[in-house]
């Protein structure tokens, strides 16, 4: 198993901070990436919708011999993450992106922690939950930001549009106090340094890449699943075509990437 890949799956390009992360960390890694272009963005789709969509990107990632499949999703990690670990928890490891940010925090003891995230996964509280049980002591103030993963999406990223809209969202009462701020869906870090900026780097703003990086070389260290033949394949799939996901992806991955449209939706609605 130690030459088989690991899948990693996202509504867009978010996923890709992960995923570069990993190949930093880990660049002996084979590396098979879904991006569900197609449903984009799961921040206001149901939880049973984005059960349904991560239990059949799950199947094609394993169908394609992933040794783990991590969800590089906040929305799919607070809303199927639990219901994959029933289903396919014995056929192969599952990670999340929420518990190595909180397993962090607990570290750090802040005394307010701000999240931004999309609509389904602030409304979910799963951070708010997770943090509360592990870190008492800290305060959680949490603000939905849906239109920041369309706004990346279609390229609306370093400009005055994004300036703008990230200022209207980042002034709000909700935050002021913080000394961090969780960047709660892995678009947001394609925007880091621009948040940095608004907060004149007076806080620490935290995106779960590289958290989750040094969690996954434990993991296969733990299991003995590190590979060491010497061979590397990176595949990058999207369920639709997008006109910003080659560019996105060449700002993390230097050349062309082996990009390639994977039609797993003709058959499941």
């Amino acid at each position: 198993m130690n030459d088989q890949p690991v899948g990693i799956f996202d509504s867009g390009v978010g996923g890709l901070t992960v995923a570069h992360a990993i190949k930093q960390l880990l660049p002996g890694e084979s590396l098979i990436y879904f991006g569900d272009t197609a449903h984009l963005p799961y921040g206001d789709k149901s939880a049973e919708s984005i059960r349904t969509y991560s239990r059949r990107i799950t199947e094609f990632l394993l169908s394609h011999n992933a040794k783990v499949v991590l969800v590089a999703c906040n929305s799919a990690s607070a809303s199927a993450y639990d219901s994959l670990k029933e289903e396919f928890g014995e056929k192969v490891i599952l990670m999340d992106v929420i518990d190595p940010v909180v397993a962090y925090l607990n570290e750090k003891k802040f005394t307010k922690v701000g999240i931004i995230g999309t609509k389904r996964t602030i409304e979910s509280q799963t951070y708010d939950t997770k943090i509360g049980l592990k870190s008492p002591g800290t305060k959680v103030v949490s603000l939905a930001t849906p239109l920041l993963v369309p706004m990346i999406e279609e390229g609306f990223i370093f400009d005055d549009i994004s300036n703008a809209i990230l200022r209207a969202y980042l002034s709000d009462n909700t935050l002021q106090g913080i000394d961090a701020l969780v960047l709660g869906c892995t678009h947001y870090p394609i925007i880091k340094n621009q948040i940095n900026r608004i907060f004149n780097f007076s806080i620490e703003v935290i995106d779960s890449a590289r958290m989750v990086s040094v969690m996954l070389r434990n993991i296969l260290e733990e299991n003995k699943l590190l590979n060491s033949s010497g061979k590397v394949q990176d595949l990058f799939f999207i369920s639709e075509y997008t006109p910003f996901f080659g560019k996105i992806a060449g700002m993390f991955f230097e050349g062309e990437i082996n990009l390639s449209k994977a039609d797993i939706w003709s058959h499941n609605t």
